[in-house]
């Protein structure tokens, strides 16, 4: 567990991936929050909230404690774990961690927040939270991961930093806790000149061809390109706008250190060198389809406009949009021949909801700049579940939306914050029904078995909600148990 921490090596660790300029030489005499001094016998020693000694961090900024507990948090949390976040919101990351280590009870917990913070935070929630970070509490975990961030010259940029997006304000508690950046930093810090576009892995000429056009042209015009450097439209879109000396940032779904896919080493090894690779989760993770659809919302959020590119009727593109369009961003879709399955999707934002048809760069700039002056309408079935066999009842991501109308329909009501109502229809605070077998899906192997505790590290789950989802991807036939363990079907 938590122990045998020494305070210089930590602190070695965190300024190896801080700016050089956030952080004081002289700071750095408190205790860190994730265990005691070296030769420490217990296993959780909660940090003393002694006074930071010398000038410390400049104003506004994360000090050391602060960073090297969201490098904590962001090593226990999957994306998008809003009772994480409002847990970190109301306390702060360093005193949010000291207390997980004091073992608090969820009624604790709750009872230490604000009234406002403690509607957000219904006790079962909480409880649950508890237990799914439970697996994942050690200390080798979050050191690894700065070492490694350190050996591929990664930086670590938390909310306060320069070069923390705008954009992801907007998220509200579904907000990553921590970003980890191989790159040029600076080229996150505001959304108002960032344009996403997206589309589907398995694109035609045709979508190729548009792609390339618009991603130059609004390279030229200053914009930076924002995509998840997938096959297909994505991977276009990024050589496009280095092709053009453009800015291009990349959002992955794993860790900086992993390069995905790998097909794709070169241009992203391109990419770092001229702008930024960043994920919210730390080196060593793994992509997974749970944490693809979490990093199309950091797409989303980081850029003014949102543009679907060529997209079939169900494809995961469709989820940015879904995103794009909860946060208020402004979306695009390009036109495609009629006869081509593969612009379906595009077809279908542009008939059934507020999305604008663009086919040039000329015309996405325009919708960027707002001179269009149109409000997208909310897509909250398009933030929905990964797409799951039938049986499940998990919807996929280009399932009918269930929770607006489409246009010309008349509207419901309205939620008290839009963004926050569609987005956490996706990332609920507490993983759904439908969520969890896919997680747990996912953190299973084909030839290594795996038992309960090693799935619920792996999936980010309590025990008891990976045992529930073994047994539905059981009854689906997706996993089986054997004497070791547990497969992948």
């Amino acid at each position: 567990m938590l122990h045998h921490l020494d305070r210089a090596h930590v602190e070695s660790a965190v300024r190896a991936v801080t700016a050089a300029e956030l952080l004081s030489p002289e700071e750095g005499a408190r205790p860190v929050p994730l265990g005691a001094g070296a030769g420490t016998s217990s296993a959780m020693a909660p940090a003393t909230p002694t006074a930071l000694v010398g000038d410390g961090p400049r104003e506004g900024v994360a000090s050391i404690d602060e960073r090297f507990a969201r490098a904590a948090w962001s090593s226990l949390v999957e994306p998008g774990d809003v009772t994480a976040g409002t847990i970190v919101g109301e306390f702060g990351a360093d005193r949010s961690l000291s207390m997980l280590l004091e073992r608090r009870t969820p009624d604790e917990w709750v009872g230490a927040c604000s009234a406002e913070a403690r509607a957000d935070l219904p006790l079962a929630d909480v409880a649950a939270a508890l237990e799914r970070w439970k697996p994942r509490l050690a200390s080798k975990t979050v050191l690894t991961a700065l070492r490694a961030a350190a050996h591929h010259r990664a930086q670590l940029v938390v909310p306060g930093d320069p070069a923390w997006p705008e954009g992801l304000a907007d998220l509200g508690p579904h907000a990553p806790l921590a970003l980890w950046v191989r790159g040029d930093p600076t080229c996150l810090g505001g959304s108002g000149d960032s344009v996403a576009l997206v589309g589907s892995r398995d694109a035609t000429s045709y979508g190729e061809h548009v792609a390339m056009d618009l991603a130059a042209g609004l390279s030229d015009r200053g914009f930076s390109i924002v995509s998840g450097a997938a096959y297909g439209i994505d991977g276009m879109a990024h050589r496009a706008a280095l092709a053009s000396s453009g800015t291009t940032i990349a959002y992955l779904a794993g860790g900086v250190d992993r390069l995905y896919p790998s097909g794709h080493g070169d241009l992203l090894r391109r990419i770092i060198a001229v702008g930024a690779v960043v994920s919210e989760l730390p080196c060593g993770a793994a992509p997974t389809r749970w944490r693809f659809l979490q990093r199309n919302r950091l797409i989303a959020a980081t850029s003014v406009a949102t543009v679907v590119v060529e997209a079939g009727h169900r494809s995961g593109s469709l989820n940015t949009a879904g995103h794009a369009a909860a946060l208020g961003r402004a979306l695009g879709a390009v036109p495609g021949p009629v006869t081509s399955v593969n612009s379906a999707g595009c077809h279908r934002l542009l008939r059934e909801y507020d999305a604008v048809c663009v086919t040039s760069a000329a015309e996405v700039a325009e919708l960027a700049l707002g001179s269009l002056n149109l409000e997208p309408s909310l897509l909250d079935g398009l933030v929905g579940e990964p797409e799951r066999p039938p049986a499940s009842g998990v919807p996929s991501p280009g399932a009918p939306p269930t929770g607006r109308a489409p246009r010309g329909s008349a509207p419901a009501p309205a939620a008290t914050s839009a963004a926050t109502a569609s987005v956490g229809a996706g990332v609920p605070s507490r993983p759904s029904l439908a969520a969890a077998p896919t997680r747990v899906h996912d953190a299973l192997s084909k030839r290594a078995a795996r038992d309960v505790a090693d799935l619920a590290r792996r999936s980010g789950l309590g025990l008891r909600e990976v045992e529930a989802a073994l047994g539905a991807l059981s009854l689906e036939g997706t996993a089986r148990e054997i004497s070791s363990g547990w497969l992948r079907s």
